[in-house]
């Protein structure tokens, strides 16, 4: 079976997991905790929880990024407010992995905890994509707005967090309920060539994010207190048992789904709770010793997870798709987090050619699509191609970095069916429109991306070619 690589988003946050095999079990009749645990039970919850904050752990790397580090050359300045990117991405961009000039972004990260934040879309050429994907803090993509969701016109949206009541403002055209008060929103607005730059700029700033208490032009409301600060983010924190120190700072955004309950009791019983600090003093060593041994048993269910994966399309999306699937969910985010649900976009590549063997840079390569394995999209499909390991963008000759149906002189074969050469010279002068340059050397991959897929791409009868060696 083929390993299909996932399309990741600016501030890719791959997790170190533990390799090494768990040989250490705890013995049933452990010595209790304190709390009336036994050691074996401590451990298999540390395990249940590390895998349940995974992803919000991760997602709060982006948050404490672009909303709290002031030396972080993106910040936005804050939350509640857009941070948007315009410009053609190069071999020479190395701050990211996996960039594409398709769609280029504007992130936001909401604080909702004093009041909702109204969301203000501009009307968008009918023409043109855009889409504005709202992810709570667990990773849920809870609700969409753009052009499959809202279409193209112009509209207003209040984005609210858990503890909002209130009735629908006059002048909103839809309100998002959030389980969480904190909120990413992932814009991308599509770029049509090199020279449409201008006018997604112009959209972009027209974007716009609003206090709920300044559209209404009502007094500012209490500002909320939570009991523990947000802290600096450190890679660290999660690899051991201070991983419930970081639980309790961000589950106190957080409001408690109701197939939870019992989860967030088992937890308690290890400390995890929401604005409570975390004091390893507290913990007897063979705690300790029991709940780091959970957390190892989480990495490497992880990494077991993420060996088995081979597809995109069903690790994202809302709480009710997910079914409360930890695992596939700590999965998505190791493997490419805030990934679109499958109905607004699908990203399926390889680093594997037809034959297994890992595609290389100084070979030739061609990937034939028949005319019924054209990418059948509503929008538009485009294919990246980057390097390995790194995931950035190939150098080449003639500064090619993607190509799909709106690449301009693209031939298609007298039968309908395409071929795109991936190689690092030319094929040849009557080929060149189709040729996307590989590196002279090293491995490399590549990623197709399905705006609007067709049903046949999401239920999984559409399959993709992989390339051939010429």
């Amino acid at each position: 079976m083929k390993k299909i690589i996932i399309a990741l988003l600016p501030v890719l946050l791959l997790a170190a997991c533990n390799n090494n095999s768990n040989t250490t079990t705890a013995s049933s009749d452990s010595t209790a905790t304190g709390a009336g645990i036994a050691m074996d039970s401590a451990r298999a919850i540390a395990k249940e929880a590390w895998i349940y904050g995974y992803a919000m752990f991760y997602n709060y790397k982006s948050i404490y990024l672009y909303a709290l580090d002031k030396d972080f050359p993106a910040n936005a300045g804050g939350f509640n407010r857009f941070k948007h990117y315009a410009k053609m991405f190069t071999d020479k961009d190395t701050s990211i992995v996996t960039p594409n000039d398709d769609t280029p972004y504007s992130w936001a990260i909401l604080d909702l905890s004093d009041e909702p934040i109204v969301l203000e879309l501009p009307a968008v050429p009918a023409e043109r994509y855009y889409v504005m994907q709202l992810i709570d803090l667990y990773t849920y993509n809870f609700a969409y707005a753009g052009a499959r969701s809202t279409g193209n016109k112009a509209g207003k949206y209040l984005i609210a967090g858990p503890g909002w009541k209130g009735d629908k403002p006059a002048g909103i055209d839809s309100v998002f309920h959030c389980e969480t008060n904190i909120v990413t929103i992932l814009g991308r607005t599509e770029l049509m060539n090199e020279t449409d730059m201008a006018n997604v700029k112009s959209i972009q700033s027209k974007y716009m994010l609003t206090p709920l208490h300044e559209f209404t032009k009502q007094p500012a409301p209490d500002h909320k207190q939570y009991a523990l600060p947000l802290p600096a983010w450190k890679e660290g924190d999660y690899m051991s048992a201070s991983f419930i120190g970081v639980l309790n700072v961000l589950l106190q955004y957080t409001s408690v789904d109701p197939g939870e309950t019992g989860l967030r009791e088992r937890f308690a019983k290890i400390g995890i709770t929401p604005g409570k600090p975390f004091d390893s003093t507290a913990y007897s060593k063979e705690e300790l010793a029991a709940i780091n041994e959970g957390v190892k048993d989480g990495m490497e269910a992880l990494k077991t997870s993420i060996d088995n994966t081979t597809s995109s399309m069903d690790i994202f999306g809302t709480r009710a798709y997910l079914q409360n699937d930890y695992i596939k969910q700590a999965t998505a985010a190791a493997m490419g987090i805030y990934g679109n649900t499958k109905i607004e976009a699908v990203y399926v590549g390889s680093i594997k050619d037809d034959a297994g063997n890992m595609l290389m840079g100084g070979q030739e390569y061609v990937l034939h699509f028949s005319k019924e394995q054209i990418p059948p999209v509503k929008y538009f499909w485009s294919t990246t191609l980057y390097t390995i390991p790194k995931r950035f963008l190939a150098t080449n000759p003639i500064n090619r970095y993607s190509i799909g149906d709106r690449s301009k002189g693209l031939k298609y074969n007298a039968d309908g069916s395409l071929d795109i050469y991936l190689q690092s010279t030319s094929p040849g002068k009557d080929k060149e429109a189709n040729w996307l340059p590989t590196p002279a050397q090293g491995p490399f991959n590549y990623v197709i991306r399905l705006y609007g897929p067709a049903e046949t791409v999401t239920n999984g009868t559409w399959k993709a070619p992989l390339p051939k060696k010429m």
